[in-house]
Formats: C-alpha cells, sequence, structure tokens
C-alpha cells in the first residue's frame, strides 16, 4: 500500500496508535515511504516521528532526547559505528513532532512549543475536543479557540503546526487558513471505504435512472 500511495503525497504517517501494525510490518512500509516507539522506529529507517498522547512539557523533552544521538541526546548507537558524520547528520535530519490533543498538552504548549529540538505540534482535533469535554464537536467555540491558541503558539515559536483528522477535502482547507502548515487527511483504509462508497453511490444513481427510463419506454 505505502509503494501505491507514496507518489501521490509529500509524506506518508503511519500509524502504531491506532492499528496492529508490528514492527516487522512496520519494516516491510519503509522503504517504499522513503523514509520509523522512538529508538526502534528511527533505528528501522524513518525520517521522523509523531509522538500521540504527550501531556507534559517533560514528557516532550524525553521524546526530543530519544530521537538523537549524544550529546544532543540520549538516542543508543545499537550496533551503529558512532561517527562524527552519522551523529550529526541523524541528529540534524531527524523530525521530531507531538500531538496537542490533551487538555494538559494545551494547557502546557507555551511551555511545549519551546522545548529544544521539537520541529513540530500536530493538532488532533478529535481527541482534544474529547479530553476538553466536547467530543466530537470540532467547531464548538471552545474547541476552535484552543486550536487557534496552540497554532498561534507554535508559529511564534518559529516551528512546524500540522493536524491529523479524517477523509474530508473541506476540514483540510479550513485547518490550513487557520494556519496548519501541513495536513494528514485520512487513511488507507480511510481512503479504500470512501472511494467505495462513491462507486456504489455512482452505479446506484446510474442504475435509477436506467430503471426510470425504462418506465418511461
Amino acid at each position: 500500500m505505502s509503494d501505491a500511495l507514496a507518489g501521490s503525497f509529500d509524506f506518508l504517517w503511519i500509524d502504531l496508535e491506532h492499528s496492529p501494525l508490528s514492527p516487522e510490518a512496520l519494516a516491510g512500509h519503509l522503504p517504499a515511504a522513503g523514509t520509523a516507539f522512538v529508538k526502534p522506529v528511527l533505528d528501522l529507517g524513518a525520517d521522523g516521528i509523531v509522538v500521540p498522547q504527550l501531556r507534559t512539557v517533560e514528557e516532550v523533552r524525553q521524546t526530543v532526547a530519544d530521537c538523537r544521538y549524544p550529546p544532543a541526546g540520549t538516542r543508543g548507537f545499537g550496533s551503529r559505528v558512532p561517527t562524527p558524520e552519522l551523529v550529526a547528520a541523524a541528529n540534524r535530519d531527524v523530525f521530531v513532532a507531538v500531538m496537542i490533543e490533551t487538555a494538559e498538552a494545551f494547557v502546557a504548549i507555551d511551555e511545549i512549543v519551546r522545548v529544544p529540538g521539537l520541529d513540530s505540534v500536530v493538532i488532533g482535533p478529535w481527541d482534544l475536543s474529547g479530553s476538553l469535554g466536547m467530543f466530537g464537536d470540532v467547531e464548538h467555540l471552545r474547541v476552535v479557540e484552543a486550536i487557534g491558541w496552540v497554532i498561534a503558539a507554535a508559529r511564534k515559536a518559529g516551528i512546524f503546526v500540522g493536524s491529523g483528522m479524517g477523509v474530508s477535502a473541506d476540514y483540510a482547507l479550513t485547518m490550513a487558513a487557520r494556519g496548519c502548515q501541513w495536513l494528514q487527511v485520512g487513511g488507507d483504509h480511510e481512503y479504500l471505504v470512501w472511494a467505495a462508497d462513491q462507486l456504489m453511490a455512482a452505479i446506484r444513481a446510474g442504475g435509477t435512472r436506467q430503471g426510470d427510463a425504462d418506465l418511461r419506454r
């Protein structure tokens, strides 16, 4: 699936939180994606990580440290030879993002965005709405205001801000207009269901029109 989709998108978000994907199966996606649990996933070859459900500044700091080799972090070398060139390139090129989808993370957002080495925050609108007591109502004023605060804090701190979501071009455009710089829109299974629904709706509508034509003859 990854090799089929890689040409259509700027990046692939391989979800280990909401899917039964094993590390072994993940390894099969990465070569096609051109890009990886923090240390093991990066060792598999991913260009970066998006860590969900973080709540505190300390958790964010630990995530950043886990993604970089010493002296910048605590990532272990394993069997790799720790050459200066490898360390410099790996520490420079890794993309570290954390999701803002809990009320605790939202409250701490001004500190989170200032954690050195953090490249991006990613809004999880539905989880954030639930954590704020407005489950599923991502357009509730309180949720929209929280989203705006996160975007403003990230942009002010000079880091990227993204957003996850389901298959919705309208919501993607809404979040882009609010200031999000990158978007994760749906997933492979959602694309499959969405395309199948469109296909079957078109066939059924065509069949109804054909049936009406037959009755008029």
